[in-house]
């Protein structure tokens, strides 16, 4: 992947690049609160993933439209963002059920799914270290998702969740591979753009009454799924993770993972099992056997260009 000049390296200070990474991970992992917090007002898993991608795309539209000559990567965004936005919808659903901390390791698992669709589709050979890893967060999902740890009746549930690690691991291989010629910006409003269009078919198709919360008060969790946890953190990662490299943004992201589990423990009193901090335990374990080597992930990808 392609390194970050010097003059296009935004100047800011490293302490301030690792604290800004750390805030945009947390604030990452707080999807759950938001997320349950709709669908338990009645809100539908697939109008709460709208929610999240619609601020970002109306947003940064007129980014997009600069960049139009550039069709071609966009339209690799797009469809990187519909597929990204429809698996979206199995990690919402998974939260209505399972407890916030499963849904997070299980969520984790997207870098087994990027290195797997990175080899198939675009020839991308995974390093030792790198397929090391991904068993150690292959274990970690077992664990997680045991029989021991998930009702029988809620594994079809649990298998459905993974659609939003295989669509997250299929963007990173788009933006890696498919989205060099346009700027950070546009790809982050191409993606978002995606994702609402993908979206889109199953809003119009649905009923009203599964498309708004049921308290006004409860609008702000519209407002905030769009801003807390896509357009600010997708922002300050675009700015900060050139700063500090893609191994160290990966580090630092991590944190994502620990704050699902914070959420899931103070917002909606799950207890944590030791299942399940084994299981965190070894996913942030295979992030930092990858800390070496450049990590590609969503965001550190487009926060990097050959001009990005």
């Amino acid at each position: 992947m392609a390194t970050i000049s010097a003059q296009n390296r935004p100047s800011i200070p490293y302490g301030f690049a690792i604290v800004g990474v750390l805030f945009a991970s947390v604030c990452f992992g707080l999807v759950p609160y938001f997320s349950r917090s709709l669908t338990e007002q009645g809100v539908a898993p697939y109008a709460v993933a709208f929610y999240r991608y619609i601020v970002a795309a109306i947003l940064l539209l007129p980014v997009l439209v600069l960049h139009r000559k550039e069709w071609r990567a966009i339209i690799w965004g797009l469809s990187a963002g519909a597929v990204m936005g429809l698996g979206w919808i199995g990690y919402v659903t998974a939260l209505e059920a399972l407890p916030a901390s499963t849904v997070g390791v299980l969520y984790m698992t997207y870098p087994v799914f990027t290195l797997v669709i990175a080899w198939a589709v675009f020839a991308d050979a995974p390093t030792r270290r790198a397929l090391l890893a991904a068993g150690l967060i292959v274990v970690a999902a077992v664990i997680a998702g045991s029989p021991a740890s998930i009702p029988a009746e809620h594994l079809p549930t649990l298998l459905i969740s993974l659609a939003a690690p295989f669509g997250f691991g299929f963007g990173i291989c788009v933006l890696v591979h498919r989205l060099s010629l346009i700027a950070p910006l546009a790809r982050i409003a191409s993606v978002s753009l995606g994702s609402v269009l993908g979206l889109a078919p199953l809003i119009l198709g649905a009923d009203v009454a599964e498309l708004f919360p049921t308290e006004k008060s409860d609008w702000l969790l519209i407002v905030g799924i769009g801003l807390v946890t896509a357009l600010v953190p997708q922002l300050i990662y675009t700015i900060c993770s050139p700063v500090i490299g893609a191994s160290q943004t990966a580090v630092a992201g991590s944190i994502e993972l620990p704050t699902m589990f914070a959420v899931g423990f103070l917002a909606f009193g799950e207890a944590i099992t030791v299942s399940q901090a084994l299981a965190c335990a070894l996913v942030l374990g295979a992030i930092a056997i990858t800390r070496s080597r450049k990590t590609r992930t969503v965001s550190t990808v487009l926060a990097k260009s050959p001009k990005r």
